[in-house]
């Protein structure tokens, strides 16, 4: 576990927006009708608070527009900029009204101006948006009208304000993540300008597909421009857009969504470095990636790249392919530089028509701009990285390393490296326990102060950028790779290098993970543990690099985990159904190979041991007495329910409790290992525990369960063949047994056959008095003649005949089975 500082109001959600003071060490945070300030060190003191929610007018507005008044029709902040020493520029949704106002940091206070936010500020606090202030001017990236079907790049200036085209070919559905300013080399000699980024994903136009193909973008507006003076009036003449490049060609993966960007800027870079989090569209498989770009290669593309134009196809249908014309001078897209103001052109709007309308028809590239080495810098499965931020950290041995700290969409925090034999994930720190995805992520990399700030729905939390102190050994300090660590012989403790006054030379870092510097003991504290049989083990272990592979060793025997017996958690081991054979010393061991050298450590020591109960065997009475409310003899039994589990615990550890099941009372009574021992001994030698009356009695138990069922499958038996339920087999067995005078089975066949005897009389009589025969009259039932064998009784016989002339199917038939007891025999 680390110490996390966590800051929130019950009353308040959505801290979506972090800005960092770092010269006043204070974290200014806009959220929901709110706008706090915190300390920058410790954000859990509150320094101020101020409330800016919307008046009951605009809320009912709102609502009439079909909003939600308790969620929506609210304000909430989504611009916070540093204007000057004094002001922050603020911008909040104000139930879709968006306003923009100046707070006052002296007396935290608005100034009531109410500005109109319309492209600032998005209507809905659901839509995409991004800004940043240049030189007290506001660029920012969000939708122009109420429904967000109008998505613009906006510069907010008193002097001249622009705007991009409100067309297809410029934004296409955007959907905007990040936009920062790069300032132009001072000592460059061609007088470059400075340049604005965004970046966003947006609907593809030169790709055809099913639906709606994203594809992730980088557009680029020059800072001194004035938009046209005939074309592109009050529009940018500089607005040019590519396409990023982030996919692993040989495994065929594209990753067209980007969610976060970092430009990182550094002294010690020749140029900034473009990191990028993307995800693929179609995201089922649950990927992630990182990607760098050099900012070369971007302007390359913008500056020498070949341009893409729109043709009509079948007279109706619109493709983008490459436009191979010729390009007007000066360039269109350029910005004003030295060699622009050598040809009169001293801003845009002396430049000329044809190269405005160029630009106003050509804004996306051709060219796409590639990462560093044609392929992701990290790949992670079963993750979506929501935010990035990236420190760049000097080793001990000198070494420049890029360390990216991206925040995930379950609330987690990755902190990776990349180093000579690849990326590798240094920890994973989960910053707010009900996994909230990671909406806002900042970085202070002052010296002496270095921390992350995060923020979600919930609330805010302030991260150091290392946990070094959690290493407790040399080698785990050395084997975790992280710059920031490095391990201290004199104290034996690792330690944040940047914290201390002055690094030394014996401190032992090394980022290739070589610990065979180190020499520190590996001390093992054996953990003692008692289990009763048939329970389940859980033996603790926990490894801390996150290449290493964890080997469980059973009385120095590696074990095999793939067995039935046992199952390999992350961080325990569990063994199930134990007996005799399971008590013994089990080791468990991390492995770890670097550069051929295998390095293996003790993590963690068990010893088990089987609990011996004595019991004797008594007589019946004397079990019996306290099942009838004795008063005086407790009525305890201690029950091991199947599937339970025998916890570990130590004396130098937390215990982890036994479950146990009382008589009286009824209910659970939980207890720890040094308490197992007194449980034990309460309990009466005339009571043995159930677990041992099954091991020791099973045989007759066994025995005596098959001897009831057996019986009690005979007597059913037998009662069914009496009643006459099973088959002839079974009935004739029956008869002789019972030596009755049985008369053979009959069936219905026997009585349609006397039927059809009687009709036939009744036919031929009918024939002899001259009459026709009539039909046979259906009376809606069935009748059964009264037969027994295909015989009728002697005495009725010429009744039957005489009463078949008026109803020759009013028959009755009396069946006799052959299991059916004879009267009057």
């Amino acid at each position: 576990e680390v110490q996390l500082i966590h800051f929130n109001d019950s009353k308040v959600s959505n801290y979506s927006t972090l800005l960092l003071s770092e010269d006043k060490n204070v974290l200014y945070v806009g959220a929901r009708e709110v706008i706090f300030a915190l300390n920058a060190v410790n954000i859990a003191e509150k320094q101020h608070e101020l409330h800016w929610k919307v008046t009951e007018d605009k809320r009912t507005k709102c609502a009439v527009k079909g909003k939600s008044e308790q969620t929506e029709c609210r304000n909430y902040v989504r611009v916070l900029q540093q204007l000057n020493d004094t002001f922050l520029y603020v911008c909040g949704t104000n139930a879709f009204q968006p306003t923009c106002d100046y707070l006052n940091l002296i007396s935290f206070e608005l100034g009531g101006k109410n500005e109109d936010g319309k492209g600032r500020c998005p209507f809905d606090p659901a839509q995409s948006y991004t800004s940043v202030m240049v030189d007290e001017e506001l660029y920012s990236g969000t939708s122009y009208n109420f429904l967000g079907s109008e998505p613009v790049i906006l510069r907010h200036s008193h002097q001249s304000p622009l705007r991009t085209e409100y067309a297809i070919p410029w934004l296409n559905e955007p959907n905007f993540v990040f936009a920062d300013v790069i300032r132009a080399d001072p000592n460059s000699t061609d007088g470059e300008d400075d340049k604005i980024y965004f970046f966003f994903t947006e609907v593809s136009v030169e790709y055809e597909f099913v639906g709606k193909l994203m594809i992730p973008r980088i557009a680029r507006v020059c800072k001194r421009d004035q938009g046209g003076l005939r074309i592109l009036q009050k529009k940018w003449t500089s607005f040019l857009k590519a396409r990023l490049i982030c996919t692993i060609r040989d495994k065929n993966l594209i990753f067209n969504v980007i969610n976060d960007v970092f430009i990182l800027k550094s002294p010690t870079l020749k140029e900034p470095v473009i990191y990028g989090v993307f995800t693929p569209q179609l995201n089922n498989v649950g990927l992630s990636a990182v990607c760098a770009y050099n900012l070369s290669t971007v302007e390359e593309v913008f500056s020498k790249g070949k341009y893409m134009r729109s043709a009509t196809v079948e007279q109706f249908h619109t493709k983008w392919v490459r436009y191979n014309g010729e390009i007007p001078n000066p360039r269109p897209g350029a910005c004003i530089n030295n060699e622009a103001r050598a040809s009169n052109y001293m801003s845009s709007l002396n430049l000329p028509d044809k190269t405005l309308q160029f630009v106003k028809n050509h804004p996306l590239m051709d060219d796409s701009v590639t990462p560093m080495g044609d392929r992701p810098r990290l790949v992670k499965q079963d993750v979506k990285y929501t935010q990035i931020v990236v420190d760049r950290v000097r080793a001990l041995n000198g070494t420049i390393y890029d360390v990216m700290f991206i925040g995930t969409d379950r609330g987690a925090l990755h902190k990776a490296i990349s180093y000579e034999n690849g990326m590798h994930i240094i920890e994973e720190t989960q910053l707010f326990p009900n996994f909230e995805p990671v909406q806002t992520l900042l970085l202070a990399s002052k010296t002496g102060r270095r921390y992350l700030f995060a923020g979600s729905n919930s609330g805010v939390v302030q991260s150091p950028l290392a946990f070094c102190d959690k290493y407790t050994t040399c080698v785990d300090c050395v084997l975790t790779r992280d710059p920031y660590c490095a391990w201290k012989p004199l104290e034996a403790s690792c330690i944040d290098i940047f914290k201390e006054g002055e690094m030394e030379r014996n401190w032992i870092q090394n980022i290739g993970g070589d610990a065979s510097s180190c020499s520190d003991k590996v001390r093992e504290n054996p953990l003692q543990h008692t289990f009763k049989h048939g329970s389940t083990a859980e033996l603790k272990c926990s490894q801390k690099s996150n290449l290493a592979q964890v080997v469980w060793k059973f009385k120095d025997d590696v074990l095999r985990v793939e067995s039935p017996k046992y199952r390999l958690l992350e961080k325990a081991l569990l063994i199930f159904n134990l007996s005799e054979g399971d008590s013994g010393v089990y080791q468990c061991l991390s492995e770890e190979k670097v550069k051929n050298k295998k390095f293996s450590q003790v993590l963690a020591k068990h010893v088990l041991e089987l609990k011996k109960l004595q019991h004797t065997t008594v007589g019946p009475t004397a079990t019996a007495a306290p099942t009838e409310g004795n008063s005086d003899v407790p009525k305890v039994s201690a029950v091991s329910t199947e599937g339970s589990t025998a916890h570990i615990s130590a004396t130098h550890m937390v215990p982890v409790t036994t479950v146990r099941i009382l008589t009286k009372p009824i209910g659970p009574v939980l207890t720890s290992v040094a308490s197992n021992t007194e449980l034990f001994n309460s309990i009466p030698d005339a009571v043995p525990e159930k677990t041992m009356f099954l091991k020791s009695n099973d045989n007759f138990l066994l025995m005596f369960l098959f001897l009831f069922f057996f019986v009690l499958f005979l007597c059913l038996l037998s009662y069914n063949c009496y009643k006459g339920y099973l088959p002839g087999q079974c009935l004739k067995f029956r008869s002789v047994m019972l030596l009755g005078k049985k008369k053979t089975k009959s069936d219905f066949s026997d009585c349609e056959q006397s039927v059809k005897e009687t009709l036939v009389e009744q036919g031929s009589v009918s024939h002899q008095s001259g009459e026709q025969p009539k039909p046979a009259h259906d009376t809606g039932y069935e009748t059964e003649p009264d037969c027994g064998n295909s015989q009728l009784q002697a005495g009725d016989s010429q009744a039957s005949r005489e009463g078949a002339k008026d109803k020759p199917f009013d028959v009755k038939c009396e069946l006799k089975y052959a299991d059916s007891d004879v009267e009057g025999d």
